[in-house]
């Protein structure tokens, strides 16, 4: 019942980062995902834990691409000193 009412508090807050998808739809899709990641036990915890993050990876790569930012790094510079 618990994990039931956190997975849809996490759904709700989710949702309003997600286009298309209003606080009731994100409470109801946390509530599945619980009950579906329950059923998977802790590899598929872990699986689906790798996959988001690789997921986040892909979408902030995808982005920088986009609108074309560089890290700071690639930025940088040698400082050019007179003789």
């Amino acid at each position: 019942m618990i994990g039931k009412i956190v997975g849809a508090i996490a759904g709700s807050q989710v949702a309003r980062h997600v286009r298309g998808v209003d606080g009731t739809g994100g409470a109801l899709l946390g509530v599945a995902a619980t009950a579906v990641l329950r059923r998977m036990g802790p590899v598929g915890l872990i699986a689906t834990a790798v996959g988001g993050y690789a997921l986040k990876k892909y979408a902030d790569r995808r982005k920088a691409a986009q609108t074309g930012t560089v890290s700071a790094a690639a930025n940088a510079r040698p400082t050019q000193t007179q003789a």
